[in-house]
């Protein structure tokens, strides 16, 4: 049986000798390579954005991609950083901070006032004497 592969076209020629084959494979499998890194790229990156608070991920197109680095679990090495050092540096592409909003979560619960039955007679006597003292 002849070993026939398809060529990058998608035609076949049985030809081409085994020898021969290898080669436009091997640049094949390298461009297919070089297109997963780059979707894998500008993924994390989205995230990273995303994450960041960027308003327009078109700003993505004004990083310098040589710069960023991937690590052995396909995620940005300083993603953070980058994206802290874009918004030093292009600060129209975020979402401005809120001074508004509360720095912290609010409590899970309410604060829950003391019954009469937890009261000291002290703090029982100071606190009848809170809420009768408008009454007429």
């Amino acid at each position: 049986m002849n070993n026939v592969s398809p060529r990058p076209d998608g035609s076949f020629d049985e030809s081409e000798t085994p020898e021969e084959q290898p080669d436009h494979l091997a640049k094949e499998i390298a461009a297919l390579q070089s297109d997963f890194r780059t979707r894998i790229l500008a993924a994390n990156l989205t995230t990273e954005a995303v994450r960041a608070g960027m308003i327009d991920l078109d700003g993505l197109k004004l990083i310098d991609l040589s710069a960023v680095q991937m690590g052995e679990d396909d995620k940005i090495i300083g993603g953070p950083k980058l994206m802290d050092d874009l918004r030093r540096s292009k600060p129209w592409l975020f979402n401005v901070m809120s001074s508004s909003s509360p720095a912290s979560a609010p409590a899970s619960q309410p604060v829950r006032q003391k019954t009469a039955l937890e009261m000291t007679d002290d703090e029982y006597a100071l606190a009848r004497a809170a809420v009768t003292k408008y009454r007429i």
